[in-house]
């Protein structure tokens, strides 16, 4: 009789060590305890500097003081009870949510301070329907406005978006689509660099250029037109490099299926690609808003200054919104300083009309996709109409 050897199973292993469930994202009572710790004791070893030991001075040095021995301490005493990737982690979101609150209190403060000061001529109507030009420096508050304002800054920066936007986007698709052959590589290095430098022009060498050359060489006159042409030259390298961005994040596959389709490459542009980065191109038309909705310089060598009414940007001095916050805001007088400060809020309220409008009107949308409850479009005849029969073989028949 033999004895028959069993071979050693896995029951007879080590069992596996317990893994541990790591907890992603979220505040832990820890991490609120430590951070709470490090920013008192921060704060009292700050004070003890200031006051007691170091012959410093100054809010602004105390609260960076501050700031740096609270990151010191909480990494410190984070160290003592997590491990170093997870110290590091949490002293990110440290620094990351501390300049968000930092940002953010600036942005709130500029705005409470505006408000404060500018309430008293926003409150009355006539500000947003009367113009400077029968009123004096010591007229009450409850004379003039800017009206004349409002209209000079809405026509100049719809004029520059208009002249800015499609030559930006139109670089744009040009500098991608054009860089991915090898003939089109040579004429787009130029353009990149020509672009590059534009987007470090200081605006006023912008509106020096077009003083030199539209007004002065050319003759024309100052005018909203000649400072949408000075915005232009600063919005157009903004959209440029912008959209750009958002153009070579199409898929590759999308213009491959176009081409594969027959069409040429103006209709895939046009079709595929535009539309799919409808949203980015959104974003970036309103980062080249922003960089000229708050120029003065420019408008100032262009445009020049009027207190009067003037709807016609191609002649006649024009005003706009940051140019009539810059000339009245330095005057000795209350009420112009509170003109002023009422213009800086109509000014935000402008901006932020615009950018909702354009997030509205560059809602993403699938190219091709139809809207809800609208039926497709029948383009055949009636071979076209009638539905598809299948027979068991798999083969297509009418």
């Amino acid at each position: 009789m033999t004895t028959t050897t069993l071979p050693h199973t896995a029951v007879d292993a080590p069992p596996a060590p317990e893994q541990q469930r790591i907890r992603l994202g979220g505040v832990t009572r820890e991490e609120v305890l430590t951070m709470a710790a490090a920013g008192v004791g921060s704060l009292a070893l700050d004070w003890l500097l200031y006051e007691r030991i170091l012959p410093f001075s100054g809010v602004l040095g105390f609260l960076l003081c501050w700031y740096l021995l609270f990151l010191a301490l909480y990494a410190v005493a984070g160290r003592l009870q997590w491990d170093t990737l997870t110290v590091r982690e949490r002293l990110a979101t440290a620094l990351a949510w501390s300049s968000g609150l930092l940002v953010t209190g600036l942005i709130l403060e500029q705005l409470f301070y505006s408000f404060i000061n500018g309430m008293d001529a926003a409150r009355h109507l006539n500000f947003f329907t009367e113009t400077m030009r029968t009123t004096a420096p010591l007229d009450p508050i409850t004379s003039g406005g800017c009206l004349h304002a409002i209209v000079g800054s809405l026509e100049q920066l719809g004029l520059a978006t208009l002249f800015s936007v499609p030559l930006g986007i139109l670089t744009a698709v040009f500098l991608v689509e054009a860089g991915a052959t090898r003939r089109g590589a040579r004429l787009v290095k130029p353009v990149r660099v020509l672009i590059e430098a534009m987007t470090a022009l200081p605006s006023i060498v912008a509106g020096l250029f077009v003083l030199g050359v539209v007004i002065l060489t050319l003759g024309a006159s100052k005018s909203g037109f000649a400072a949408s042409l000075a915005l232009t030259v600063m919005m157009m390298p903004i959209v440029t490099r912008a959209a750009e961005v958002v153009v070579r994040l199409v898929p590759g596959t999308l213009k491959e299926a176009s081409y594969a389709l027959g069409a040429s490459q103006w209709r895939t542009v046009w079709h595929v690609v535009l539309p799919t980065a409808r949203p980015g191109l959104t974003t970036a038309v309103v980062l080249g808003m922003a960089r000229g909705v708050g120029e003065t310089s420019p408008v100032l060598l262009t445009a020049g200054f009027t207190t009067r009414l003037n709807l016609n940007p191609l002649s006649g001095n024009q005003v706009s919104l940051p140019l009539y916050i810059w000339n009245y805001v330095k005057q000795p007088y209350p009420d112009m300083v509170a003109r002023a400060f009422a213009a800086a809020l109509t000014l935000m309220a402008v901006v932020v009309i615009l950018f909702v409008t354009a997030r509205i009107l560059g809602r993403h949308r699938t190219p091709g996709a139809r809207r809800a409850g609208r039926p497709l479009r029948r383009t055949g005849g009636a071979a076209a109409a009638a539905p598809m029969n299948f027979n068991p073989a798999g083969t297509a028949a009418n």
